[in-house]
């Protein structure tokens, strides 16, 4: 299981230039306060002074530290002369005569074997990112080989800090606070909290941090630190025992060195000797369980066996980014190298893709909306068929105006027929109607096969947004063929409804003769009249019988017989009848002829009733034609056309030699994509490749 920290620190390596974020690899973060004591913590497992000193924020960008446990020198030597052919040629590390060494991967090929020359590059490379006293996400890599190392990968992370000092920015607590939430939100990865043992744990800002992200502590590990500054008459057992604030991995407590061994250049061995005694001396019963070397231990032993739990999850995240890359860098297609052969197949591609969205048989079909061919159809049966059904034959006509234009036709003599030409002058009023729904179903197909274009670039040809000067060109091609149809298509559907209106045909099949019309009205007004005279002759009947009754009964009175012989009725003195003399008011002759309203004799009844069964049988005749002719015109001069001649049109605009280089030019932001698509896929390979070597048995 030892295997399995090394080929961490390999995949770490892998995803250096595109960023370890996207895989979630399992590592130790380490969380403290500022001034807490975390760098004396991790020299303590290294062994030597490698970390920068002073006051304030030291650490100001993320240290990503890879121990390697690695044979002594003079093991490695023998090795090299051949006493230990037994052993892997790759952990004999020929040509390296150091016993202890470090290397940066910023600093390919460049060993370390002067572990102040560690700290110098760190203070360098940090200051190269940085300014004098800002913080930068981007970390360093350290790997330090030595035989008094455990295999152990941590990453130190700056301090955490409340009041800015200094050149510090305003919001330097923000800053640290999200560098610090970025790393130990990682699922994967186990946090080591440090706070000194002098101060109250439940104040400690790094376990409110870790808190925050593992509020069961179930990846958290705390050091305390400092153990000998405490006050006098007080310790840190209770806390180490964690009965004041529990911790799942555990509480292990460390002594720091002071400033005075720093100046006095205390070595680490030494200081690993006092801090045995003074654990001995003050925590006999937590000594075994306390200590820089069992801190080392422990995470040695923490990381292999959170590194074993999070491997199947790590390979199927990897298999799965794998495949999501690979679509992504698919989708984005490869450098253009045959600019004409490339053209071509965008264009021919795009050509297909609009026909097939008209047809129907488009790969990318959209279920929120009608669109395409589905839509002009919709357009042709619901939208015209329904606007057409919706009109009526006889609106906009009245009684008035039909008696108006029989007279108008009729010119000063009295019509004895219903004239023709009343008729077509009425039929062609209506008909004109049908032009302006017929011109807005071309319209509204026109405006379809538009939306057809953007559906064709967001979903059918990815390629498209590859280059952007192409995907206007098309554009602007493909609207200008159909701003051209356009007006030929609405010069069609005049035509048609002129040619209707042309000749208007009494002898259609289907139109009713106007002598049968005639006399179905005729009949009809008989059958009225005479019910009207049966219900008059019985009203008068009636009428008269009380009359005779009333006369009898008056010619009883004393003098009623001498009243009814010579006395004369009231209306015998009475000036003439009305309507049967002269008018008693003038009548103005520049009036119009007809009045506004008025009560319609029975002709007058029967010639408009005719007229309008006419133009009623002849109009549905007419939109009936209409409605089948219009569509059929659009497809044929507009959408066929279209589909016929879009691929012909593309070619012939597009495909020039001086276009080729400027209509293929691609996005910045594409190509900057597909070479982050391909670096992370490649990252991802490696890795799979890394994973894979891992057998079984390395686990147990």
């Amino acid at each position: 299981m030892e295997t399995l920290i090394p080929i961490i620190n390999r995949l770490q390596e892998v995803f250096l230039t595109v960023g370890a974020e996207i895989i979630q690899l399992p590592q130790i973060v380490v969380v403290g306060s500022q001034s807490s004591g975390k760098s004396s913590v991790l020299e303590s497992l290294v062994g030597r002074d490698f970390l920068p000193r002073g006051s304030g924020i030291v650490t100001r960008r993320p240290l990503v530290l890879q121990l390697v446990n690695v044979p002594p020198l003079e093991e490695r030597r023998k090795q090299d002369n051949g006493n230990g052919a037994k052993h892997n040629s790759q952990n004999n590390y020929p040509g390296i005569k150091a016993e202890e060494w470090g290397t940066f991967l910023h600093c390919k090929n460049q060993i370390f074997t002067d572990f102040s020359e560690i700290q110098k590059e760190i203070e360098e490379e940090t200051d190269r990112s940085t300014n004098h006293k800002g913080i930068s996400s981007e970390p360093i890599y350290l790997k330090i080989y030595s035989p008094n190392v455990v295999s152990l990968t941590l990453v130190d992370l700056p301090g955490i800090t409340k009041v800015p000092v200094g050149d510090q920015p305003e919001d330097i607590e923000t800053q640290v606070q999200d560098m610090i939430l970025s790393y130990i939100s990682n699922p994967n990865s186990l946090i080591l909290c440090v706070s000194p043992a002098n101060s109250d744990l439940a104040t400690s800002d790094a376990l409110k941090l870790a808190r925050e992200v593992d509020p069961d502590g179930r990846r958290t590990l705390l050091v305390v630190s400092k153990l000998d500054l405490m006050d006098a008459g007080t310790d840190a057992l209770e806390v180490l025992l964690g009965r004041i604030i529990p911790v799942r991995l555990g509480i292990i407590g460390v002594v720091n060195r002071s400033q005075h061994d720093l100046n006095t250049q205390k070595s680490l061995a030494d200081s690993c000797k006092d801090e045995q005694v003074f654990l001995q001396r003050y925590y006999p019963s937590l000594a075994s369980r306390c200590g820089s070397r069992y801190l080392a231990r422990t995470l040695s032993r923490l990381l292999m066996h959170h590194i074993r739990d999070c491997l199947p999850e790590l390979k199927t995240r990897v298999t799965v980014l794998s495949a999501q890359y690979q679509s992504r860098l698919n989708s984005y297609g490869q450098p253009v190298e045959d600019h004409s052969a490339t053209l071509l197949q965008i264009v021919t591609k795009f050509a297909s893709d609009y026909c097939n969205t008209i047809e129907g048989t488009a790969r990318h079909i959209q279920t929120s909306e009608l669109c395409g061919g589905a839509r002009i159809c919709y357009i042709f049966h619901e939208t015209f068929g329904r606007t057409l059904q919706s009109i009526d034959p006889l609106g906009g006509l009245t009684e008035l105006d039909i008696l108006t234009a029989i007279r108008n036709a009729t010119g000063p003599r009295p019509a004895l027929f219903v004239p023709e030409v009343s008729f077509e002058l009425l039929v062609k009023k209506q008909i004109k109607r049908l032009e302006e729904p017929s011109l807005r179903c071309v319209e509204l197909v026109h405006e379809e096969l538009q939306r057809i274009i953007q559906h064709c670039s967001a979903y059918s040809t990815q390629e498209l947004l590859r280059f952007p000067k192409l995907h206007d060109s098309i554009v602007e091609v493909v609207t200008s063929l159909l701003r051209k149809r356009l007006p030929v298509t609405n010069e069609m559907v005049h035509h048609l409804v002129a040619i209707e209106l042309a000749y208007i045909n009494t002898k259609h099949p289907d139109f009713t003769d106007a002598a049968q019309v005639s006399a179905s009205v005729n009949s009809q007004q008989v059958l009225k009249l005479s019910l009207s005279l049966r219900i008059s002759l019985s009203l008068q009947i009636q009428t008269g019988l009380v009359f005779v009754l009333s006369s009898l009964s008056q010619a009883e009175a004393g003098d009623g017989g001498k009243r009814w012989k010579n006395e004369k009725m009231p209306s015998e003195d009475k000036g003439p009848v009305p309507g049967f003399g002269s008018p008693t008011k003038a009548i103005n002759l520049l009036d119009t002829a007809m009045p506004v309203s008025r009560k319609l004799s029975t002709r007058e009844q029967r010639d408009c009733e005719v007229i309008q069964r006419l133009i009623k049988c002849y109009f549905l005749i007419v939109r009936k034609s209409i409605q089948d002719s219009v569509p059929k015109t659009v497809m044929h001069f507009l959408v066929n056309f279209v589909k016929e001649h879009l691929q012909s049109e593309l070619v012939g605009q597009l495909y020039k030699q001086p276009l080729l280089q400027e209509l293929l030019i691609e996005s910045q932001e594409t190509a900057q994509q597909r070479t982050e698509v391909a670096q992370m896929l490649e990252a991802l390979k490696k890795a799979s490749n890394i994973i894979s070597e891992i057998r079984e048995t390395h686990l147990w």
